[in-house]
């Protein structure tokens, strides 16, 4: 089964095909970097990953670009308020927002292109679009896009182009211009855009870029005329996204995107996350409460990309257990001594499978299912932690086990963690250098020597010094293992 996505444009799962395999130019939609991403961000940034993942895992050369705006209302307000220039304000921004990125484990892309350094070409492709006679500028020196003159305007949100209403970043622009529907391509500058630096030259005057263009700019300068998949939140299909078709193509004569994919927004506890609600969450927020990265990367890939998905403490706490869980799975299969010959094994296709090594090929068989079925996640996890609990089980039960099918569950277990990125991610901080291992190991042995002595008092105090160090001990017949948490 080949990986199929849902597609905006066509209304439909339909199988993934890059118009030049192995290579995959994918773009997506990042954050306006006028403050901290909140979780909504990220859960998008998250399905951004999983899928760059996901197409690098299964053979692809992907080939990802993911915009920062750095430059529009938001961030001109916001500089002014401050007395900054835009691009000083936003900085710090941009730098934190990718250092979180960083920590949830998200792979970076290729580039990171700020619109304000793309400004030079944003003029020349308005020029274009006026050479085309689908761009008109009015007396104050904004440009606009003429809806009218593009009679395809309206397919990716499916309407009627004549009934479209007006749309724009914050509210309706400000300036004068033919049709109400009509989408800003370059604002002429106001006094507080020359005040933060937000006003560039061009033929019409002093002004700046509309944020609807900026995108098409950036991921055309960056992967070419027409990109594979085009990925951001259901918020920006319309207009945002219809704009980007309309003044794209509207140059190229090109498609411009082979595969539209849009994630679904977030809950928090059940409401929709809002300001005036008082429930807005920042990553950001989280990593300083001191909550655990791979805790809030399992919760934000709990759910398909297509569905709701209800952020929540308890849910938190859930996915702290079960990183745990999985950690102590790989701990195991890592401790775990096995035998030199082929115990248990069977001969199939003339080489010999033991049971970990059948459970291993099923369970990557059914996390290539379910990832190939629409980027379903959930179903994802749920292959990976059947694997677990079935290895677990069988490790349980066993009297020894060969070396050989051990070598397969470990290779299973990380081939999905290439993907699902949780364990690389729970190991952050987690490392331990010989020193500190050789000390943790004394300790151990001594508490054993207390408690063969019946010093129960001492036994204790040991176990309560490790932990206050962040080491947990687990006895068992075998011994004491011992593990570092956060």
């Amino acid at each position: 089964m080949a990986l199929r996505l849902y597609d905006t444009l066509t209304r439909s799962v339909r199988d993934f095909q890059p118009a030049n395999p192995p290579t995959v130019r994918l773009y997506a939609c990042g954050p306006t970097v006028y403050d901290h991403a909140h979780i909504g961000n990220y859960r998008s940034f998250l399905v951004y990953d999983l899928l760059h993942r996901y197409l690098t895992w299964s053979g692809y050369e992907v080939d990802f670009v993911m915009n920062l705006t750095d430059v529009d209302d938001k961030t001109i307000d916001r500089a002014s308020e401050a007395g900054e220039d835009v691009r000083a304000y936003t900085a710090p921004f941009t730098e934190s927002i990718l250092a979180d990125a960083r920590t949830l484990g998200i792979l970076p892309a290729r580039a990171y292109p700020l619109a304000t350094g793309y400004v030079p070409q944003m003029v020349s492709w308005i020029e274009r679009l006026e050479e085309k006679e689908l761009a008109y500028s009015v007396e104050d020196g904004s440009v606009y896009f003429s809806i009218g003159a593009f009679p395809a305007y309206g397919r990716l949100k499916g309407l009627d182009a004549d009934n479209t209403r007006p749309g724009a970043r914050v509210a309706d622009d400000e300036y004068e211009k033919e049709n109400v529907r009509d989408f800003a391509l370059w604002k002429a500058a106001k006094p507080v855009d020359e005040a933060v630096g937000a006003a560039w030259d061009s033929p019409w005057g002093r002004g700046r870029p509309g944020w609807h263009l900026e995108c098409s700019v950036m991921s055309i300068a960056e992967l070419g005329e027409t990109l594979d998949i085009h990925m951001g939140g259901e918020d920006l299909v319309f207009p945002h996204h219809e704009n980007e078709i309309a003044q794209s193509e509207g140059v190229t004569g090109k498609p411009f995107v082979l595969h539209w994919v849009h994630v679904k927004h977030l809950v928090v506890e059940g409401e929709k996350m809002s300001k005036s609600l008082g429930n807005t969450i920042t990553v950001h927020q989280l990593l300083e409460e001191g909550l655990r990265p791979a805790a809030i990367r399992h919760q934000l890939l709990g759910a398909q990309y297509r569905r709701e998905l209800n952020f929540t403490r308890e849910g938190l706490e859930a996915s702290a257990a079960a990183v745990q869980r999985l950690m102590d799975f790989e701990a195991r299969l890592e401790e775990t001594v096995g035998e030199g010959g082929k115990n248990g094994a069977e001969e199939k296709d003339g080489a010999a499978e033991g049971p970990l090594a059948r459970l291993a090929g099923e369970a990557i068989e059914a996390f290539r299912t379910a990832l190939d079925d629409d980027l379903n996640s959930a179903e994802a996890l749920a292959a990976l932690f059947v694997f677990v609990n079935r290895v677990n089980g069988e490790l349980d039960t066993a009297s020894d086990v060969a070396e050989s099918d051990l070598e397969s569950a470990r290779s299973a277990l990380a081939s999905i963690d290439e993907v699902m990125g949780l364990l690389s991610v729970a190991r952050q901080g987690l490392e331990v250098d010989d020193d500190f291992e050789s000390w943790i190991v004394s300790l151990i042995a001594e508490r054993k020597a207390a408690r063969e002595g019946k010093d129960f008092a001492r036994a204790d105090a040991i176990r309560e010094e490790l932990a206050e160090r962040g080491i947990v001990l687990e006895d068992s017949a075998g011994g004491t293992r011992w593990k570092r948490v956060r």
